[in-house]
């Protein structure tokens, strides 16, 4: 089964630690080098720490060669005690600072990251948005950084402070005991090998595992999603048949996991424990001969301890270093996106006139499928014009080349006699206030939402805006007034409040441009009454563009352009096009009022 995009990285996912890799890695260190001083003085608390631990074996054997009489710098048990107890607190008070100055960084880094990837991924063109998930998206700022984050404040200061034990602990121990060490490190490696292939072998049982109980979740998935269809066709035998094979195909690569992971687990212990009797044995023999104290083969013991660790742990650090490039490489993708092109020309007059000249357009996604042929109206300053057509004909399309969310690409729109590109972005779009037929509210309060247009704007004007959209009524019977929450999407409200919170954030806009993706087609016809006065006030003296879906609500507007497939077919105000029964637009009204 295919993995789903926007998901945390899994085993099968990891990268190779190649150079091309690293290098994307290392993409991501740029966000660290504002705080680079920090950084390298972690690195150093990090050095001090892991070698004051490694003095600890060392002492410690010289604490039990002390106690069988032979001499050392301190002579005294108590007083070798005292320094191991030293050791220990000097060591922690390095670690606390390490771990301190690496949090410090790898948090503040992280926050740096997150909002360059929120900053731009606002600003990105709506194609981009078109061949991409929003879980996806949203996984890159939280599951990707968030592994990031582990990798810089965990993941490389643990794979520094295992290199410095692994190689300093081998230095010390062919200083102190050279045999015993040789003989150890003819031992080990060959069983950490077999050891290695063994486990990616198990690693890869474990990924099918994983694999097939994700099938079996997208089974339940999918079964609750549309459970209205399952009851409807009586499907509930057939689907729990299906999940129950997905879930036996689950236990049976399980089951089989599980017994080479014994095995595995079997072997090592086994092969483990007889590495260590094999070099115990042989430091005895030394003892025994004279060649080695107790003392020293106490301290091999608890180097080897240490050395043992920093392999074992070297291993899971690998992994998360390939995950993390994984991880980086889906941050960079984005952060390297071209933004939308936004430079052009500032206006501090709009009039409000709008031409389209022969434009022709396909969506990026569908480049087969021509959705505007060869399109050409004109808008004057102050006219109130209404596009109609059936579904599909290219109406909402022509709003969103409008507000240049896509890219004219052929002939020409103008707006105030000036080309679309030539425009500044966000003058171009603060010229347009939208009222659109579904209203999304943020999940803050009602205040927040009409502020949304003008966040400046003062406690009078939010007011006044909420009155000319009939919204005040409705906002002073709440017992928060303003500051209600609307939940998530405005659930808490009713459609024809949402649809008067939207009309008041437009008319706090004062747009020069007005777009209304009819926004009375899904109201009550109380609703509906209140909106359309609202909307009157709010096309006064501005220039609309009426999206039509009920044909009744654009009776009075100065002019209609009927669309199909792509094109204008007729043009004028309703009587005008009434005036031709076999006309299209008559054909709609009669299919639309034989409906009602």
């Amino acid at each position: 089964m295919a993995k789903k995009r926007g998901t945390a990285l899994e085993e099968g996912e990891k990268r190779k630690l190649n150079k091309q890799n690293l290098s994307k890695l290392g993409g991501v260190f740029r966000f660290i080098l504002p705080y680079k001083g920090v950084f390298f003085l972690g690195l150093v608390f990090l050095l001090l720490s892991s070698l004051t631990l490694l003095t600890f074996p060392y002492v410690a054997g010289k604490l039990i060669d002390t106690a069988e009489g032979q001499s050392w710098i301190v002579s005294d048990i108590n007083s070798i005690a005292l320094i191991l107890v030293g050791i220990l607190a000097v060591q922690s008070i390095f670690s606390f600072f390490r771990v301190w100055l690496f949090a410090l960084v790898s948090e503040r880094s992280m926050r740096d990251i997150r909002q360059s990837l929120y900053s731009r991924l606002l600003r990105l063109p709506m194609t981009f948005f078109d061949k991409r998930r929003t879980g996806e998206l949203i996984s890159r700022i939280t599951s990707d950084v968030s592994l990031l984050q582990d990798t810089f404040s965990v993941t490389l200061a643990e794979l520094f402070r295992q290199v410095v034990t692994l190689l300093a602990g081998i230095v010390f121990l062919m200083l102190n005991t050279p045999k015993l060490t040789l003989f150890m490190l003819g031992t080990f490696p060959v069983l950490v090998v077999i050891a290695m292939v063994f486990g990616r072998f198990i690693r890869g049982l474990s990924k099918k595992t994983q694999d097939e109980l994700a099938a079996a979740n997208v089974i339940v998935e999918e079964t609750l999603q549309s459970i209205s269809t399952v009851k409807s066709f009586v499907g509930e035998a057939y689907e729990s048949l299906r999940y129950s094979k997905s879930l036996n195909s689950v236990v049976g690569v399980a089951l089989k996991t599980a017994k080479f992971r014994g095995a595995f687990i079997s072997f090592i212990i086994f092969a483990l424990f007889g590495g260590i009797v094999a070099v115990m044995w042989y430091g005895a023999s030394l003892v025994a001969s004279g060649e080695m104290s107790i003392g020293e083969l106490v301290s091999f013991v608890l180097y080897t301890t240490f050395i043992g660790g920093s392999i074992a742990g070297l291993g899971d650090i690998y992994s998360q270093v390939q995950k993390a490039i994984g991880s980086s490489e889906r941050v960079l993708e984005i952060l390297n996106e071209p933004e939308e092109n936004s430079q052009g020309a500032a206006k501090s007059r709009f009039e409000g006139k709008i031409a389209y000249e022969n434009v022709g357009f396909h969506y990026p996604t569908r480049p087969e499928v021509e959705v505007l042929k060869d399109l050409s109206f004109h808008v004057n300053p102050g006219e109130k014009i209404a596009l109609a057509g059936h579904s599909g004909a290219g109406k909402s399309t022509i709003i969103q080349l409008l507000l240049r969310f896509y890219e004219v690409q052929k002939g020409s729109i103008r707006v105030d006699d000036q080309l679309l590109q030539d425009w500044n972005l966000e003058d171009l779009r603060g010229l347009v206030g939208i009222v659109p037929q579904e209203v999304l509210l943020f999940g803050g309060s009602i205040r927040e939402n009409i502020a949304y247009a003008k966040p400046n704007a003062t406690e009078e004007e939010i007011i006044q805006a909420a009155k000319k959209a009939n919204a005040w009524q409705f906002i002073t019977q709440f017992p928060e007034g303003l500051e209600t929450l609307v939940g998530e999407r405005g659930v808490k409200l009713s459609g024809g409040q949402r649809q008067r919170i939207a009309i008041a954030r437009a008319i706090l806009k004062d747009p020069s441009i007005l777009i209304l993706d009819e926004a009375t087609s899904s109201l009550d016809a109380e609703s509906e009454a209140l909106v359309q006065e609202a909307l009157d006030e709010l096309m006064k003296g501005r220039t609309t563009i009426i999206i039509a879906h009920r044909l009744a609500t654009i009776r009075k507007v100065d002019r209609i352009y009927v669309l199909s497939e792509g094109k204008i077919i007729e043009q004028g105000s309703h009587l005008d096009l009434l005036g031709n029964p076999e006309g299209f637009y008559a054909n709609l009204v009669k299919l639309q009022f034989a409906d009602t």
